[in-house]
């Protein structure tokens, strides 16, 4: 399993001299909205918040996450059908936990969300990746793409929409398409829609109505309302698979934590505005940021994907994020998301405030 996936000269933050622009990893500059922020979980409010919940999690959450899901995302959601996790990359393992024997294989649509490939391995799994996202432009060559890496052992497909990396939204038509063939294949789906708060262009459209009988769709608090260190996602899928996931969630992190879930609920209940206005600003900083790389704007999440090739010299990519380093800039190398994307970096330009962000790729924009 990889180890320092996002960047290698992590240690080295506290010795820069100068001021240092940290794009290499997935977060937000805001704070959660007024009421949803950990100081405002109180134990007048919320007796026993400091002690053991279900492990299905809080039911006032699960509830509420359950209408949740059947409004927005059309699944036909129920208490049995939803857990919550410890973040979406604690579910995300819970799921490969209860689906992946040893050596059998997921197909992963690349360049992906780096730790899904070590979640993948620390089950024992295969992480086959599919190069797809800056190469697929229909729904037939969607599929050919997922087909050519298929084998007998293929278990599972992860999905993400909207795509970090690359900020690629995909189509109903594709997602239709993939599902057709999970079917006909017999694969489970993995649908990551963390990021399905944040679309700048086109449509989130979510995969489990498609094939309800063999999706677990994944979400996060983390994303969608900046509370990243509070730990707190959910999963919804056939209540089997649910059972199984479970089993392996109180088997790592027990439970999600008690007072993250409390604010999820805020979240949940109040968080609307808070998320528009997050929107908004995420929407004109990566429209800036994309500008001034010369880049298409991206279609959601908060990321871009560059092609930083034609700058690297005989050092490797290494050498190119030093050099970054040195800027003040740091950015995450392109291999950590996929085996074909060695040249290429990818930054998140909405992990410093909108002006940092400018600046910070202003240098880089200067670098390439």
């Amino acid at each position: 399993m990889p180890g320092a996936v996002y960047s290698p000269f992590a240690d080295r933050i506290a010795a820069h001299p100068g001021p240092l622009f940290p794009l290499h990893v997935g977060d937000t500059w805001m704070e959660p909205f007024e009421g949803g922020r950990m100081q405002d979980q109180r134990v007048e409010e919320h007796p026993g918040m400091h002690r053991y919940c279900d492990t299905r999690g809080i039911p006032d959450l699960v509830d509420a996450v359950v209408e949740k899901l059947r409004a927005r995302n059309g699944l036909r959601a129920d208490p049995d059908s939803v857990l919550v996790t410890g973040g979406a990359t604690g579910g995300l393992a819970c799921v490969v936990g209860a689906l992946v024997e040893p050596g059998e294989e997921v197909l992963v649509l690349a360049p992906f969300w780096p730790l899904i490939r070590g979640i993948v391995q620390s089950f024992r799994g295969v992480p086959v990746e599919v190069p797809f996202y800056d190469r697929v432009d229909s729904a037939e060559a969607a599929v050919a793409a997922v087909r050519e890496r298929c084998s007998e052992r293929t278990v599972a497909l992860y999905v993400s929409t909207p795509s970090n990396p690359t900020g690629v939204v995909l189509p109903e038509t594709w997602l239709a398409a993939l599902a057709d063939f999970a079917r006909e294949n017999d694969l489970w789906l993995l649908s990551d829609e963390v990021y399905e708060d944040f679309v700048y262009r086109g449509e989130h459209v979510s995969l489990g109505p498609m094939a309800p009988e063999r999706t677990v769709s994944v979400y996060s608090f983390s994303k969608a309302y900046g509370m990243a260190g509070n730990r707190v996602g959910y999963l919804s899928g056939p209540a089997e698979i649910v059972d199984e996931a479970r089993k392996i969630g109180t088997h790592s992190f027990y439970h999600a934590p008690v007072g993250g879930q409390l604010a999820a609920l805020s979240a949940l209940r109040g968080g609307a505005s808070w998320v528009e206005n997050a929107r908004a600003s995420y929407r004109e900083v990566g429209e800036a940021v994309a500008a001034a790389l010369g880049r298409p704007a991206p279609g959601g999440s908060t990321f871009l994907f560059l092609d930083v090739g034609s700058r690297i010299d005989e050092r490797g990519m290494q050498g190119f994020l030093a050099d970054c380093f040195d800027d003040g800039v740091m950015v995450a190398p392109g291999a950590s998301s996929g085996a074909a994307y060695a040249d290429w970096v990818r930054l998140c330009y909405t992990a410093v405030p909108p002006d940092a962000a400018r600046e910070a790729v202003n240098r880089l924009a200067r670098r390439l």
